[in-house]
């Protein structure tokens, strides 16, 4: 982020999600240290990472994490309180370098160093006026990437978490889903159709399944049926149904007497100048607004989290006002009444437990939403493969017909006969009336289509007129998205802008100015969801003065133009990769180790901790855990490091540690054990030096007790029998895909064909049991490149390439963190001559240099072993700058 002159004026150009992820993504490690354990298994089960069957694409899975993040290592902490604590560096921020890292390398911060005081104060003074009495967090996510999907995995985290420490303030009990209109409305009805088991881990979903209540108030009249302080409930409403009504006439004497009339509220003065989401129902003057049934149920819920789906609503200048940039300082009636929700919560003693707002945008014009928490653009989701490629065709001097006839010509020339997963394309034009579509769009669409030897029976036309939209066409619309349709050609007026997910979607025709200059970029983005397992291309037929709107809403909203747009990322392709047949097959020793548990006999009297009794072995043991401070006064930095000699401080008492009474010590080692507290109790005492002394001892060094205490009882009460069986399974390197290929974007300069010239007929047939091979760096690369011209290697497959279930060559370890069990992918597996002549399997691993020691590289090595072992084989890992300095010896 370039430094600004003018800091002030401009300061809202600061985004500060983006020092928020670098924080989070350079400390993730310490960060899931304050996770509950059901949190880390949750986000492990989605992490694309650990799990290769994952459903959440990436962008969904690092809005998940920041949203767990702000929930339990910020405990729900307002933006502004967040923003606060990292620019001052305190708090849960406290030691975090400018790169974001906490006790890092500053090195890596060269483009967060232009935070000034000046923009620290207007972007805090701008999250103060937007402040309310509940957290309110944005997600900017853009369309395609499922922030439907993303919103119903955050609640079924909070229903979980909510459920198993229900006195946690932190967790909603209950969820109010808000919808701008009936079409978004529709769509988050995948919430309730959607599987569980896809994002939920395995051993939850019939909890949830069993638990969950969906409300949806649709129709005007709908009244909700919540039970009062009950939970689970996902109420999805469009925002009229909800939101705080105008008082348009007076109570007369006989309303005030008996309630004839609804109750009515006055808006709390304090959100006088605060900034709104939303632009419908907006008062004006008065200060009175009705409840109705609705309101007043979800009063009576507990715990409620809140999720505003579509927050932009709108674009440009109307988010700006929405979002309290250049507003006017009344409240509309959607964030008055979750204001209201809010205070009315708290006087019944719970609250409402933050408002999270799911949006396509982070920008509005110039500026930021300084309530962004996270953001995945729409050039980066496009060049990620999450959306289609877009092609813009811009027309001059057109009349209809024409404009008409080229996109239909052009349509249907690029898709031929494309039809991915078994539905035809689809081609919506959007008309700015209704007259304009029944006098001029459908004539023009039928005339070309008959030009084609097509059936007029293809064209769907959507108003919202009844006259002219049965509900047969209404049917035929929410049924476009299946192989069943027919329909390819659909007209519609100021219908399908937004929540409108048909993904087999192809093109969008827009001739006419709208009214709306923001109606063009919603129209645009309708074209680009992804389908099947290619990245196939949307097309846009626009004038050329809808050209020139599109290319301003994209400045406005995205920060790219209409040529950015096209662009995909140059240095990226997305290649199709074939296996070659027959699937290469190698025979691996999976071991299965089983622990047999038998009681021993506790003698009394026995050590705990037979190192006390020596000095120099208790220094030994506890000295990891101290903290000492080395000072080397009057040298500069320079000759200090060269210094032999030094200073050194025992600040060990400064550290934060809990201190255990007699109760909580045998507590919490009676958890972990599995006994009742009081054999816990006669056990600790009945060890050499007692409860008491082991009280003071895990005071001291808190570590002690988890690291040492426990495990060692555990060996004193338990002896382990481990019963070990080997099994004999030929895998397959890769299984064949059902497409016939799978689909991998990456970096031109990391992938290597079989057809490439540069290789030789000899390295060819050492190699390749896929067609194409796709490097994640260059180390990788540069040690295939040498083992495959290695004499002594006699084949060579990359096998770290497709890792998410396609292969059956993958080791099972316990990973460090979860304590659960993952699969790892190991990068090769070669053939190597032994020097007897005989042949052997090598696996190897490349790792960055700062890896190697990682704990995970470390358990994936562990039993990669085991398995290599078994199987005749052999493991090592390689560092990178090994391979990148063609240092591979001590693989042959």
């Amino acid at each position: 982020m370039a430094k600004r002159a003018k800091a002030v004026s401009a300061s809202l150009d600061f985004a500060f999600f983006q020092f928020l992820w670098e924080f989070y993504r350079g400390n993730r490690g310490t960060i899931r240290t304050h996770y509950k354990e059901l949190t880390r298994k949750f986000l492990d089960f989605n992490n694309p990472g650990k799990n290769p069957k994952a459903f959440l694409r990436q962008p969904q899975f690092e809005a998940l994490e920041i949203y767990v993040f702000l929930k339990e290592f910020m405990d729900n902490a307002k933006v502004e309180e967040v923003f606060k604590a990292w620019f001052e560096k305190t708090g849960a921020f406290a030691g975090r370098q400018e790169g974001g890292i906490i006790g890092g390398d500053t090195r890596q911060g060269s483009m967060f160093d232009a935070v000034t005081q000046d923009q620290y104060k207007a972007v805090f003074a701008a999250m103060r006026k937007n402040s309310r009495i509940y957290p309110n967090y944005i997600f900017a996510l853009t369309m395609g990437t499922g922030k439907t999907i993303l919103m119903a995995t955050c609640i079924f985290y909070e229903f979980l978490l909510g459920n198993k420490f229900e006195k946690d303030k932190r967790y909603c009990h209950n969820a109010l889903v808000f919808a701008p209109d009936k079409t978004v409305l529709q769509s988050l009805k995948e919430i309730e159709s959607f599987d569980l088991a896809l994002v939920v881990p395995p051993e939850y979903v019939n909890f949830l399944t069993t638990h969950l209540r969906f409300h949806y108030l649709e129709e005007a009249g709908t009244s909700l049926s919540t039970l009062d302080r009950s939970r689970f409930n996902i109420v999805v409403s469009n925002t009229q149904k909800i939101i705080l009504k105008r008082q348009h006439k007076q109570k007369t004497p006989m309303d005030a007497l008996f309630g004839a009339t609804p109750e009515t509220v006055t808006a709390p003065g304090v959100y006088g100048d605060a900034a709104d989401l939303y632009d419908w129902d907006q008062p004006e003057e008065e200060a009175e607004l009705t409840t109705n049934q609705r309101f007043e149920k979800l009063c009576r819920l507990e715990q409620l989290g809140i999720y505003v789906d579509e927050a932009h609503h709108a674009f440009g200048k109307t988010l700006a006002k929405d979002m309290g940039i250049g507003a006017k300082e009344t409240d509309t009636s959607l964030r008055t009444t979750i204001d209201q929700l809010a205070a009315n919560l708290n006087r019944a003693g719970t609250r409402v437990v933050a408002c999270y707002n799911y949006t396509g945008t982070p920008y509005v014009g110039k500026e930021v939403l300084p309530e962004v928490v996270y953001a995945y653009g729409l050039k980066e989701a496009i060049d990620k493969g999450f959306l289609k490629k877009v092609v813009l065709h811009g027309y001059r001097n057109t009349r209809t017909d024409e404009f008409i006839d080229i996109a239909v010509d052009q349509f249907l020339d690029e898709t031929g006969d494309l039809k991915p997963e078994g539905m035809l394309p689809k081609l919506a034009f959007f008309a700015a009336t209704i007259d304009e579509l029944t006098k001029e769009l459908r004539p023009a669409v039928e005339r070309a289509l008959t030009k084609r030897g097509l059936p007029t029976s293809r064209i769907l036309v959507n108003v919202g007129d009844d006259k002219l939209t049965s509900n047969d066409d209404i049917r035929e619309f929410n049924r476009l998205d299946t192989p069943a349709s027919e329909k390819q050609f659909i007209l519609l007026v100021n219908k399908g802008r937004e929540g409108w997910n048909c993904r087999s979607l192809f093109g969008v025709g827009l001739f006419r100015e709208p009214k709306s200059k923001v109606f063009v970029l919603q129209a645009t983005m309708r074209c680009l969801r992804a389908i099947g397992q290619g990245q196939h291309t949307g097309h846009v037929f626009l004038s050329d003065d809808n050209m020139e709107i599109l290319n301003d809403e994209l400045q406005q909203n995205f920060r790219i133009s209409a040529a950015d747009l096209q662009k995909v990322a140059s240095d990226k392709e997305r290649v199709q990769v074939k296996v070659v047949e027959p699937p290469v097959k190698i025979k691996l020793v999976r071991v299965r180790k089983q622990y047999h548990v038998r009681e021993k006999a506790v003698m009394p009297g026995r050590a705990l901790f037979p190192e006390l009794a020596a000095r120099d072995k208790w220094s030994e043991l506890v000295e990891k855990y101290r903290l000492v401070e080395t000072q080397q006064e009057g040298l500069s930095p320079t000759q200090a490091s060269r210094a032999s000699s030094s200073r050194t401080f025992d600040l060990t008492e400064r550290r934060e540690k809990q201190t255990f009474s007699r109760l909580s010590l045998v507590g919490e080692v009676s958890r972990y054990l599995n006994q009742s507290p009081l054999h816990s109790e006669s056990l600790l005492d009945a060890t050499k030096e007692g409860l008491d002394r082991l009280v003071e001892i895990t005071n001291e060094f808190n570590e002690l007790l988890y690291d040492e205490v426990i495990p060692r009882l555990f060996r004193m009460l338990f002896e382990l029998d481990e019963d070990q069986q080997k099994e004999e399974h030929e895998v397959e390197l890769i299984k064949l895909p059902s497409s016939g290929f799978y689909e991998v974007t990456a970096a031109k300069d990391k992938i290597v064909r079989s057809t490439d010239e540069v290789l030789k007929e000899a390295e060819r047939d050492k190699s390749f049991h896929l067609d194409t091979y796709c490097f994640d760096s260059n180390s990788e690369r540069t040690l295939f490149w040498d083992l495959l011209r290695e004499k002594r290697v006699k084949k060579i497959y990359f096998t770290g390439m497709l890792t998410h279930g396609q292969s059956d060559f993958f080791i099972q370890y316990i990973d460090p963190d979860s304590h659960t069990v993952r699969s790892y992918y190991p990068d090769f597996v070669f053939l190597r001559e032994e020097a007897d002549g005989s042949e052997k399997y090598v696996v190897v691993e490349v790792k960055g240099d700062h890896q190697i020691d990682n704990a995970v590289v470390q358990a994936k090595k562990e039993f990669a072993e085991q398995i290599a072992v078994a199987s005749g084989m052999e493991y090592q890992i390689i560092k990178s700058t090994d391979a990148d300095s063609r240092n591979y010896r001590m693989l042959l």
